[in-house]
């Protein structure tokens, strides 16, 4: 389980420095507008769209958040044109980083990704060169409310989740990627409480650094990829201090 609790931590970490909840719900809002132009309004004809109404609930985006982003994008006054790109490369010591995008903008994005990893002491690189590092899961965090473990494992598995990871106050269940959203939702209907649901990618391999130099530099790395408003996901597989992994 040891791997379970790293990805914890480094999920821990990234949503502490996703910071207000209005950036979260800007990201969401963005693959939304996307999916909709994409696959139209209706939830009932475009399944990505029901799948992604489940993602921002489980992230607490409110309802009429969601619902007025689907009425903008199903009109005609909404121009903006987004396009998804990945980026991959090598933070600080060798970290491996993917960058995932929403842009209407590939050549000020990649320029922009490019220099943070240049700045910060790593290098960008070719589609393919950290992937393989990396296995797309999905990955629900539940709130621990004191359940039993062995009703927590009968309830995740007849919702169709793949493992489960109790770790103090939270509950990790990791599932197919292209079921996270459903499972997170049978979760809720059962009465769980649901802190957020995401289609991830999950390290097979950790990289520690030791040096305090490589250390601040990765730290600055990842604040300058979310500072950015085209990056909508960041993974890695640095494998945090403990003391930097606190919320």
């Amino acid at each position: 389980m040891s791997g379970h609790s790293k990805w914890n931590n480094i999920k821990r970490k990234k949503e502490a420095a996703d910071g207000a909840k209005a950036k979260v719900f800007t990201r969401i809002g963005r693959e939304i507008s996307v999916c909709v132009k994409e696959g139209g309004p209706d939830p009932a004809s475009n399944s990505k769209l029901k799948d992604l109404i489940s993602k921002a609930k489980a992230n607490n985006v409110p309802n009429d958040n969601i619902d007025r982003i689907i009425k903008k994008a199903a009109g005609e006054g909404d121009k903006n044109n987004y396009e998804t790109m990945v980026y991959e490369g090598y933070g600080p010591g060798g970290v491996a980083v993917i960058v995932e995008c929403l842009t209407d903008n590939k050549n000020r994005t990649a320029g922009d990704v490019r220099h943070y990893f240049d700045k910060f002491g790593g290098n960008m690189g070719t589609t393919g060169c950290v992937s393989f590092m990396f296995t797309r899961k999905g990955i629900i965090i539940l709130e621990n409310e004191g359940c039993d473990e062995d009703k927590l494992m009968e309830d995740c598995f007849e919702a169709g989740a793949d493992d489960f990871n109790v770790d103090g106050e939270s509950i990790e269940v990791s599932t197919d990627p292209n079921s996270v959203y459903a499972i997170s939702d049978k979760l809720r209907e059962m009465g769980y409480s649901v802190i957020s649901a995401e289609d991830s990618m999950v390290p097979s391999t950790y990289t520690t650094l030791s040096d305090e130099e490589q250390i601040r530099h990765m730290n600055l790395l990842l604040e300058a990829l979310d500072d950015n408003d085209d990056v909508q996901q960041v993974y890695h597989n640095w494998d945090m201090p403990q003391e930097d992994s606190e919320d």
